[in-house]
């Protein structure tokens, strides 16, 4: 079931009403089957996989709660790893190391008789499984306790919201949350249908618009100028940031309206002054689950020079690869690790540069600048992230670096010019408003506007939603991954 649906229209009011209106206990009865049911509705068969996870991870989490033998905790840490990875790998990455392998030996004349594995990738499954991941590990390590209630596990893994597409969220923030008893709270119940709004004007209005024109011009790469695929790529960027970021905002709100907190997932990633600073304001579960569980372990920066910049680079490439099992995916990833070695080499030399050109006399300029680098550079980057094959990404960066196909070339591809014109200027919109957000507490500022003003506001977004969404239900991006 998409955010984006008529069904979900329908659902979740449904939901959230019932659950205000039936007794405590048994909320999470009614919240469990509604995720399922919620899950159910992609395709029905991969509810058992979340079933299995859960399942593995709330046993190994007892037995590892219930021993102060470490290796014995080990035991059933690697029990759960296996086991949620081990699912992880066939759904979503054996074929891809299958035929990397396939193509290896073919180049060598080798046979390899190994089959392609005839599956789907179950929507959600990489989202879900670092969930439950995250547990298991702090169950070993003694930073949460084991969860004893069964049903409240289950919600945890498969709670709605952010089920198919995150945030990532960690024990310590959204179990205990599950315990709690929520009343209705029409302040907290309008600020999440208010986020919601918001979201629903990021995917609707600004993302399925620039997908028409970015889907049309990256499955023809040949057939289009230099100019546009520029367009195409600047494009992208904002599809992406709006489709993903409109998912979390709809499912922070959706969670919000029923009492609970989910972690903030976006703050506002093109105004990064680096590419370091990008990521700790793009997909920040994610992030920070790679920092937590996997950077730190291996080390972090508390290890030689040289192994660190190793755990720099893998930790981007391992990111890549979980966005999907592409070789465009690990090259992404990979790039980005290259960005943050090179800022890292190059500090010195930048800080140099910077005051000979009078950088501490012209501090916004020089922000503005860096700004305007780090998004140029993310940019760039989402071209391999986007392409349907290194083939094509590599035709893109040479037609975008040599202006192939000159400037007369038809750029209207997929929107005619008052849809292109809407574009640019929802861009602008979202723009303007994140410019507005880096100095006030938007919420805050709002609530504090007259009645008539506030009211106005309400009825202008939602008349631009009506008018300039693209109701079609067109999937999210990363469902996916």
């Amino acid at each position: 079931m998409l955010f984006n649906s008529l069904e979900f229209l329908i659902f979740f009011p449904l939901v959230v009403a019932f659950y205000f209106l039936i007794p405590h206990r048994f909320r999470w009865i009614l919240l469990l089957g509604a995720s399922y049911y919620f899950y159910m509705c992609f395709k029905p068969e991969y509810l058992g996989l979340i079933i299995i996870s859960t399942l593995v991870s709330y046993y190994t989490g007892i037995r590892m709660g219930q021993t102060t033998l470490k290796a014995r905790r080990r035991k059933y840490l690697i029990v759960s790893l296996a086991a949620n990875l081990g699912l992880l790998f066939v759904f979503k990455y054996f074929n891809f190391f299958s035929e990397s392998l396939r193509t290896l030996y073919n180049y060598y004349n080798v046979f390899y008789g190994i089959p392609k594995l005839n599956v789907i990738l179950p929507i959600g499954i990489s989202f879900y499984t670092f969930q439950t991941l995250s547990y298991s590990i702090d169950v070993y390590r003694g930073k949460k306790e084991y969860e004893k209630d069964l049903g409240i596990f289950a919600l945890y893994v498969a709670f709605f919201p952010q089920l198919v597409a995150g945030p990532i969220e960690r024990a310590q923030r959204l179990l205990p949350q599950l315990f709690k008893r929520y009343g209705f709270d029409f302040n907290r119940v309008w600020g999440g249908l208010q986020l919601m709004v918001w979201g629903f004007f990021k995917k609707l209005v600004i993302a399925d618009r620039l997908a028409l024109y970015v889907d049309t011009v990256y499955s023809n790469p040949n057939e289009c100028s230099g100019v546009t695929l520029i367009i195409a790529t600047y494009f992208f960027a904002f599809q992406i940031y709006c489709d993903f970021s409109g998912y979390s905002d709809i499912a922070v709100g959706a969670a919000q309206v029923m009492g609970y907190d989910l972690m903030e997932n976006f703050k506002r990633p093109y105004f990064a002054e680096s590419v370091a600073a990008f990521w700790r304001r793009w997909h920040i579960s994610l992030s920070s689950w790679f920092r937590d569980y996997l950077y730190i372990p291996l080390g972090g920066n508390r290890v030689s020079v040289w192994r660190w910049y190793g755990n720099i680079f893998m930790v981007f490439v391992v990111s890549g690869l979980w966005h999907g099992a592409h070789w465009t995916f690990v090259i992404w990833g990979g790039l980005h690790g290259c960005y943050i070695l090179c800022s890292l080499w190059t500090k010195n030399i930048r800080s140099c540069i910077a005051s000979l050109f009078g950088g501490a006399h012209f501090p916004t300029v020089h922000k503005c600048l860096r700004v305007f680098i780090t998004f140029h550079l993310v940019a760039f980057a989402w071209i391999f992230f986007r392409a349907h094959s290194l083939k094509d990404a590599f035709v893109i960066i040479r037609k975008i670096f040599t202006f192939s196909g000159g400037v007369n070339e038809r750029i209207l591809f997929g929107l005619n010019l008052y849809e292109f014109i809407v574009a640019v200027l929802s861009i602008l919109l979202l723009l303007i408003v994140q410019l507005f957000q880096r100095q006030h507490n938007l919420r805050g500022w709002f609530s504090a506007q007259p009645l008539w003003l506030r009211w106005a506001l309400y009825y202008s977004v939602i008349f631009v939603l009506v008018i300039f969404g693209k109701f079609t239900a067109t999937q999210f991006i990363y469902f996916q991954f």
